[in-house]
């Protein structure tokens, strides 16, 4: 199964191609869509769709992982980065690509096995469970791949259960 993990923003789109067969995983690419500060958010909406459209495009993912979204205390950074998210969404729904939502939670959870772990933690067992040299730039790059990684995890899990 090939996985996109996204973290969603409008500044900065983190995302990660992962290969998972069950056991492990493989890294396909790994990287950031970003958006020029001070430009039409229109026209950062659109860079945001046509950049992921090119991701889907050239590396095929079977599913998407995404950050659920929810609002802390800026709620117009909550409003711009639904609207971000929002294109993301169309990008996977016109390529027929399922997309799978977790919480920052049951991110923690599977990847560094305690749903209160420290962003560090996470972002450095994103790095072990993939062999990587260091953990991957900018943040929201980590925080994707760690999505996959999720995804990967609760699907198997579900494949487990299920008897598949």
């Amino acid at each position: 199964m090939r996985i996109l993990g996204i973290d969603p923003g409008y500044a900065i789109v983190g995302f990660g191609v992962l290969d998972f067969n069950g056991y492990d995983f493989k890294v396909v690419r790994y990287g950031a869509i970003t958006t020029q500060a001070h430009t039409d958010f229109g026209m950062r909406l659109s860079d945001i769709f046509d950049d992921m459209n090119e991701v889907i495009g050239t590396y095929s993912p079977d599913v998407m992982s995404m950050e659920k979204l929810f609002f802390t205390t800026n709620q117009k950074t909550g409003i711009d980065v639904a609207q971000a998210r929002g294109v993301i969404l169309l990008s996977a729904v016109k390529s027929g690509m399922p997309v799978f939502e977790y919480t920052p939670l049951q991110v923690k959870q599977s990847v560094a096995g305690y749903g209160k772990a420290q962003k560090k933690q996470v972002m450095e067992m994103t790095r072990t469970i993939l062999g990587l040299p260091s953990v991957p730039k900018p943040d929201d790059t980590a925080d994707a791949l760690a999505l996959a990684i999720c995804h990967g995890h609760t699907a198997n899990a579900v494949n487990m259960l299920s008897g598949r």
